[in-house]
């Protein structure tokens, strides 16, 4: 997981600083994700579950309210028809996901991670689907960066 955020980071690294700081969060979030799977028991140190879930809920915020939005508005800029049907296609996933995401969040808020087996179980999951998701976020990055860059150099 952390091996495919340090490549997008270099592929998109200093494209949009708004895109940097985000990537950055990812890392910030895998080695947090990393930390508490490898916790012995995970719900022990209830420090890390809150500090885990902090960083959580501000990345998936963070695409919502600041990535998303910009990448869509960009390509509406650009008139970029492939990327919007692309993100309509993409960003229901990524709905779906920051909702898990959430739910987890409230499950540890809650108090409800006592549980080892079912905690681990949940952040098993969890960790599955942030990796499908950092894939969904990469694709529609990518495809939109390529075509606003390809656009830049053909206006220059």
């Amino acid at each position: 997981m952390l091996d495919s955020c340090q490549n997008a980071q270099e592929r998109w690294g200093g494209v949009h600083k708004l895109i940097d700081r985000w990537l950055e969060e990812r890392q910030e979030l895998v080695q947090a994700f990393r930390a508490l799977r490898d916790a012995k028991p995970a719900f022990a140190d209830k420090e890390q579950n809150r500090d885990f879930c902090a960083v959580l809920v501000d990345y998936v915020s963070a695409w919502h309210f600041e990535v998303s939005e910009q990448l869509v508005s960009e390509a509406k800029a650009f008139g970029d028809t492939r990327g919007l049907e692309l993100a309509t296609q993409i960003n229901p996933r990524i709905d779906e996901s920051t909702q898990i995401a959430l739910a987890f969040n409230d499950h540890c808020e809650k108090g409800e991670c006592k549980d080892t087996e079912r905690f681990a179980e949940k952040l098993g999951k969890l960790g599955s689907l942030l990796h499908e998701r950092f894939e969904l976020e990469d694709c529609l990055i990518e495809v939109l960066h390529n075509a606003h860059k390809e656009e830049d150099a053909v206006q220059a």
